[in-house]
């Protein structure tokens, strides 16, 4: 690996973690550069801004969770499966998260997204853009559950964006009360949404 690319990916790996555990404004380049051990100079040579860093970052984040993403919502497992595990790998990450870093952190796409879309537009424009690549997951996985009969759905796009807004709002909620509560509950509430009362029901 040049060094070059080593001092990216140490930016990125440490730009991800510390603003996903403060905040994008509590971080500053030095703090980035400390962590990463690189110098002010080599950074400023990676990227142009702070806000160049954060994006590269988001992205960098959203291309690791892809794989698993691309796992659960495979059409070959049936679809009410793929919502349980979708959940559940929500569950698991969070409390991964809580273990390591001792609270709640919640999305780090809503949460810098949210921190900063009045502020910065290309912060704003990356978390809507995996935004949208989320909803395209669930539109497939709502599509497929209203094709078996399990749920109700004209208008799979509203719903799917319907969904997601309730996963943001729950990570929200548990960020804000630093508890795991609210994430354990998420399948629970996602199937209430959809109309699916529980597994037993729907293969009774």
């Amino acid at each position: 690996m040049r060094p070059e690319s080593d001092t990216k990916q140490k930016l990125l790996t440490v730009a991800m973690d510390l603003i996903w555990e403060s905040s994008y404004g509590s971080v500053s380049v030095d703090d980035i550069c400390t962590k990463a051990g690189v110098n002010k100079g080599s950074f400023y040579h990676a990227f142009k801004s702070k806000s160049d860093l954060a994006v590269a970052a988001f992205e960098r984040h959203w291309e690791s969770k892809r794989p698993l993403l691309d796992q659960i919502f495979s059409a070959q497992i049936p679809p009410l499966e793929r919502l349980e595990k979708y959940c559940q790998a929500i569950v698991n990450d969070q409390k991964q998260k809580y273990q390591s870093f001792g609270k709640m952190l919640g999305c780090p796409f809503c949460s810098v997204g949210s921190e900063l879309s009045t502020q910065d537009e290309k912060i704003r424009q990356k978390a809507e853009q995996i935004a949208v690549r989320s909803l395209k997951y669930l539109e497939s996985l709502i599509r497929d559950l209203a094709a078996e009969g399990l749920i109700e759905a004209k208008d799979t796009a509203e719903l799917a964006e319907e969904i997601l807004s309730y996963v943001t709002g729950v990570l929200m909620q548990a960020k804000i009360e630093n508890s795991v509560k609210h994430v354990e509950r998420l399948q629970h509430g996602v199937m209430r949404h959809l109309g699916i009362k529980s597994p037993s029901s729907v293969t009774a």
